[in-house]
């Protein structure tokens, strides 16, 4: 199955990493026993394929009349454009915010008016940069069908953000099938992995 085998791919090359006992801190401030980088997934070949060919196909099946792959600013770029290659479409990217010189553009690459898009994300925790950025792109004439992202942290907060935004979201793995797979791979121990359980159902409040 995708979802466990690209877990195992980011556990193995420690593009995630988990903590229990001594927690990181996010840059919003939030203690949380893991933390994800999937920028990291760039530098193994075989990773970043499975990766786009598993975005694509799941891109292909969910949003089959997508005519353009677009990025965020900068870790979903890569993805984009590997994934753009794979179908054989053409790519842009989102900055985070329009630039401040220029024609003034938020987007990077060429759309035509109602151009339906779907955007590529490298990991969701609350959704709120990508569904920004998917609402620059609908601001300058595309037709956003959705969001592809390779891991989700599966909080009710993003969750909540996507469906008030009406958003489809798809997304190769998620916070759920790799703590399963780390207990598997004895990443993490029972004991952890009901300390991992219990941030996702309550991210604020967990280490009371």
């Amino acid at each position: 199955m995708i979802a466990e085998q690209i877990a195992k791919d980011l556990l193995s090359i420690e593009a995630v990493s988990l903590s229990p006992d001594e927690p990181f801190t996010w840059a919003s401030g939030l203690k949380s026993p893991i933390y994800c980088d999937n920028r990291v997934t760039m530098s193994y070949p075989e990773v970043r394929r499975a990766i786009a060919q598993g975005l694509a196909e799941k891109i292909k099946e969910a949003f089959p009349n997508v005519e353009v792959i677009a990025g965020t600013a900068t870790a979903g770029i890569p993805h984009a454009a590997w994934v753009a290659e794979i179908l054989d479409l053409p790519m842009v990217y989102i900055r985070s915010k329009a630039k401040d010189h220029g024609r003034g553009n938020q987007i990077e690459g060429r759309i035509k008016e109602g151009q339906k898009m779907v955007v590529i994300e490298d990991l969701i925790s609350t959704g709120g940069s990508v569904l920004e950025a998917a609402e620059a792109a609908k601001r300058e004439g595309a037709d956003v069908l959705g969001v592809a992202a390779i891991f989700t942290y599966e909080l009710a907060k993003g969750k909540n953000n996507f469906e008030a935004a009406n958003m489809p979201l798809v997304t190769l793995t998620n916070y759920s099938t790799l703590i399963e797979s780390a207990l598997k791979e004895n990443y993490i121990n029972h004991e952890q992995l009901e300390l991992l359980k219990k941030w996702r159902k309550d991210p604020e409040n967990w280490l009371n």
